[in-house]
């Protein structure tokens, strides 16, 4: 194809440097696709994400009498489990987990624990460091014995038990054994753990929270088979669906909060009690079942005797519950899609002020903002348990949120308490109904659920801090690596160092890049929400969540999972330089007097020093000495130069003429790939009028080229300054090069008076407190 003279010029000016280009690598595995990284579909799982027409999955029904002894500090138990081989496969034998052995004296756990001595220590952190030994953890099993009441053989591992079977269990059939056993209840406060009981030495009394309590069967799936992983303390559950029957003795005058519906409320709630538990499922605002008053006057003295309480729970893959003659309880019946589901929280009143005001109000809350984006909330209860801890379990999790003694609070604990409780709530979404293996993928369940705590506490109140506001400066030093300790996402659970980081924040926030700034909210909505769909009640693995965000979206997000899941890269991208490119007009009026001004912009340092200092030159002295060319400046416009500009317009055709009259700016903009992690190129135009906007380029660009990319822009109006990512929407790792021209760093210094406080002091109160001094002065 022949180019016209203005054409050809276009061309010298625009050309790509396509030679450059050739000579580089294009086997860009940022881009790859994820084929070799996830497991082959098949009738179990298929590619699109979804269970296969084959799919299968174990069952195991629980029927549990247990008993918390408060002055042994013992809780023991009788069990039967049934079995369901819902796998096509044959079972000689069945494994079942012992959760407690992670307390046991020759607990792996405590072998592994890196340990340091200091120059002072507390008798607890000594006690620590042995490991108490004055406390004998772990499940004590007394029997295993067959539906006969003949003992079946067992060996323990740790924290896994095979129990051998008489006979194959074969495919279709089911099988049902009981086990009896008890353990010494641990000091949570003291030895931490997800469980236990926490003492309050001002009323004498203990608050249980009793969870991992009982012998479990592990998960046998198509990917796996047995899931039998020993429990160290960080990587949690995997788990099997069920039903449960659950007979909970205990102090008669304790209140028992638990997974499941009451069986026998009028066995043991008085009157009065039942009638307010009526009167809050209507209620729209919550109702004291248990009041402060009544709570107090329980802790003044413990009642003799015992009660049981029943709890029956359905397709749940887990039971928890706790138990204190401390709790207040409070409940609300929640509107949800069509459903009533009660509400309620359970706390000692060292959490009064805030749990009887947030509490059931943020269940409700994060009930109903969970159920819009995943399923609809299917239990008939859902409850929080003020416990000084955070944990989860089906229909009910144990949270923090403690006020000072007067009631005060600091905003950082109403906002962490408020927080904990979406975060804890949200968890009867994952894992406990998308039922993930917690044991190997924590970010499958903590880093999903962060994310949707995320969202929720965004709709609970405008600014509220979360995942990707407060975190953000962690997460981008864990990213960079400034400790040395950084791991992909797809690591095993007990492998992960900084546990934080790596399971909860990263993901999290790689989730919120994905929807607000990759795929959009529409998109990602939709499959999130088919995601939650297809996986309910199931056991989803990470290739199921990433096949089904793609297939439902219709987006290739491969190189999405390969940089955030799989790699330790991290993003910062620079503006590593702008270059103003402009159309050669030939208009000698405008294209001479630019190259003058631009010759004479920067003035020679002698002649300015030389006038300076009064010189007169000598041709200036001496007239006579000037000739033609004093006075001539070869970029002075000419006749000629006129002629011939108006020659070559006659010879431009309507596009070249649309083209050189159009009165544009472009721009040659050149990006740097710090970092290694692609994402989309958000780029600002800030005018040199004072207005702005905002353009978005797809991450693709780095397909042909992951370290260096260049962009042509043309604009309308000339450019002052280009800012990326400006609303700080990728994690950028580094701003100050997502500026260009680069501007100026400032730091400030501050002078101050020395002041006298001793190390570790605040300068008084919560705001709140101060408040309230103030007021009753």
């Amino acid at each position: 194809m022949r180019l016209s003279r203005f054409g050809a010029l276009m061309a010298l000016v625009f050309s790509m440097p396509f030679f450059a280009l050739a000579q580089e690598n294009y086997n860009n595995s940022k881009f790859k696709q994820l084929d070799e990284k996830l497991p082959t579909p098949n009738e179990y799982r298929t590619g699109a994400g979804a269970p296969g027409h084959a799919y299968w999955q174990q069952r195991a029904d629980y029927v549990i009498k247990a008993e918390v002894d408060e002055t042994l500090r013992r809780l023991s138990g009788s069990e039967t489990i049934t079995y369901y081989n819902n796998s096509p496969d044959e079972l000689t034998y069945l494994w079942v987990q012992l959760d407690q052995n992670v307390r046991a004296k020759d607990s792996d756990s405590h072998k592994i624990n890196q340990t340091k001595m200091r120059e002072k220590m507390s008798v607890n952190a000594f006690k620590k460091l042995e490991g108490f030994p004055d406390y004998d953890g772990g499940h004590k099993i007394l029997s295993v014995n067959d539906a006969k009441g003949k003992k079946l053989p067992y060996t323990i591992s740790k924290t896994m038990m095979r129990i051998d079977l008489p006979y194959a269990l074969k495919s279709g059939k089911r099988v049902s054994f009981s086990i009896d056993w008890y353990y010494n209840i641990n000091d949570r406060k003291l030895m931490d753990g997800r469980g236990g009981y926490e003492h309050f030495p001002e009323d004498g009394n203990d608050l249980y929270t009793i969870t991992q309590w009982f012998p479990r069967m592990a998960v046998y799936d198509d990917v796996n088979g047995w899931q039998h992983k020993q429990f160290l303390g960080s990587g949690e559950f995997a788990l099997t669906f069920g039903n449960y029957n659950v007979s909970i003795t205990v102090p008669s005058d304790h209140i028992v909060a638990s997974t499941g519906e009451l069986q026998n409320p009028s066995a043991v709630l008085t009157p009065t009690q039942l009638k307010r538990f009526q009167k809050a499922k209507t209620a729209k605002r919550p109702v004291m079942i248990v009041t402060k008053e009544e709570a107090e006057e329980n802790e003044k003295e413990k009642a003799q005797g015992t009660k049981t309480w029943v709890y029956k729970a359905t397709n749940v893959r887990d039971f928890a519950f706790g138990s204190s003659r401390k709790y207040i309880w409070d409940a609300m019946g929640v509107k949800n899609m069509g459903k009533t589901v009660m509400a309620m929280s359970y706390y000692p009143k060292e959490a009064y002020a805030l749990y009887s005001k947030y509490s059931t109000e943020v269940i409700a809350h994060t009930l109903n903002t969970y159920s819009k984006y995943t399923i609809p909330y299917p239990y008939p209860v859902a409850i929080s348990v003020e416990a000084d801890n955070g944990m989860e379990y089906p229909m009910i999790c144990f949270n923090y949120g403690r006020t000072e003694k007067d009631g005060t609070y600091s905003e950082r604990t109403k906002v962490g308490m408020i927080s904990v409780i979406v975060h804890e709530v949200g968890h009867n979404y994952f894992p406990m109904i998308i039922n993930s293996d917690e044991r190997q993928w924590t970010w499958m369940d903590e880093g999903l659920n962060s994310f949707m705590e995320d969202v929720t506490l965004k709709e609970w109140e405008e600014g509220f801090p979360s995942y990707t506001s407060m975190y953000k400066p962690w997460l981008i030093s864990y990213m960079k690596g400034e400790n040395g300790r950084t791991m992909p996402i797809m690591t095993n659970s007990e492998s992960i160092p900084q546990f934080g980081m790596n399971a909860y924040v990263k993901p999290a926030m790689a989730l919120t890049v994905l929807r607000e700034t990759v795929m959009g909210r529409e998109l990602f909505d939709y499959a999130f929400k088919e995601y939650a769909t297809r996986w309910a009640f199931k056991h989803p693995k990470p290739a199921d969540f990433f096949r089904t965000m793609e297939d439902a979206s219709g987006v290739d997000l491969d190189w999405f999972w390969r940089g955030w899941f799989y790699t330790t890269d991290y993003v910062d991208i620079s503006i590593e330089n702008v270059k103003m490119v402009e159309v050669d007009t030939k208009n000698p009026e405008k294209e001479l007097a630019k190259k003058k001004e631009k010759r004479d912009a920067i003035p020679n340092i002698t002649d300015m020093n030389n006038k300076k200092s009064g010189l007169v030159t000598r041709v200036k002295k001496r007239p006579y000495l000037e000739d033609f060319y004093n006075t001539y400046d070869e970029l002075d416009v000419t006749a000629d130069a006129k002629a011939s500009y108006e020659s070559y317009k006659k010879g431009l055709g309507k596009d070249e003429k649309e083209i050189l009259y159009s009165k544009k700016y472009f721009y040659e903009v050149s990006f740097k790939n710090v970092g290694g992690l692609v994402m989309p190129l958000i780029i600002q135009f800030n005018y040199e009028d004072g207005s702005s906007e905002v353009r978005r380029i797809p991450a693709e660009i780095w397909k042909m080229g992951d370290e260096v990319v260049t962009k042509v822009f043309s604009t309308t109006k000339a450019v002052a300054e280009f800012s990326l990512d400006p609303y700080l929407e990728t994690a950028d790792a580094d701003t100050e090069n997502n500026v260009f021209p680069r501007k100026e760093q400032k730091s400030k210094f501050e002078v101050f008076k020395e002041n006298k406080m001793g190390r570790g002091q605040s300068g008084g109160g919560n705001p709140m407190q101060k408040a309230k001094k103030k007021e009753s002065k």
